[in-house]
């Protein structure tokens, strides 16, 4: 039996979208021009995708938050107790993309390479110190903002968890009233995407309970 089989005899992704790599590595986008200065060796790479889940090339994060738009996976995992609590975390300053707002309790690209799944716990232990939970996965959409264009994986996960924040990543992390988050929307404390997303998967989130 195949890794990815015993994989799903633990979880059910449903209609999850799986990113399907090619065989070797995909062409770098936009293709390098001759007398183009070399890239740092610590460039990130991000798979770009077609909205099926297609790689059809790699870029690195300066390109894909450049305005020039290639779609490009991220996956978020929100996180609620048993009292209907929402775990939030509030973006670093250092963030290149909307610092010091309050957004989902995790966050991250895919990086090249990655399976979606691989993504979403990575990116919860970075962030969260957060390991041992079971992902649900809730939807795929696509959003674009000012400067990028994201192909989002959501998933939630349902507990009283004892999170501890990455100060390098996360300025701080707290749970919050669902009536809390009524009152500060639209008023500048949260992300835009938090705001659109969760308006959408509330009521997904409160039937998990």
């Amino acid at each position: 039996m195949s890794p990815l089989s015993v994989w799903n005899l633990y979880f059910d992704f449903g209609d999850m979208v799986e990113l399907i790599y090619p065989y070797g590595t995909a062409p770098e986008v936009p293709a390098p021009s001759a007398g183009a200065e070399p890239l740092r060796p610590d460039s990130e790479w991000f798979p770009i995708v077609l909205p099926s889940g297609l790689v059809v090339g790699r870029s690195t994060r300066e390109y894909c938050h450049s305005g020039a738009m290639p779609l490009h996976p991220v996956v978020h995992l929100h996180i609620i107790d048993r009292f209907s609590r929402i775990y939030l975390q509030k973006r670093s300053m250092l963030k290149d993309i909307q610092p010091g707002k309050w957004d989902t309790a995790v966050g991250g690209h895919v990086s090249y390479g990655e399976s979606i799944i691989e993504a979403v716990y990575r990116e919860a232990a970075e962030e969260l110190g957060f390991i041992e939970f079971n992902p649900i996965y809730l939807e795929t959409y696509e959003f674009t903002s000012g400067v990028e264009h994201e192909l989002v994986n959501i998933f939630a996960a349902v507990g009283s968890y004892e999170l501890r924040p990455d100060r390098d990543e996360v300025d701080e992390g707290k749970w919050w009233e669902l009536a809390e988050i009524d009152a500060a929307m639209g008023q500048g404390v949260f992300t835009p995407n938090f705001e659109s997303e969760f308006a959408m998967i509330r009521n997904q989130l409160l039937a998990l309970l």
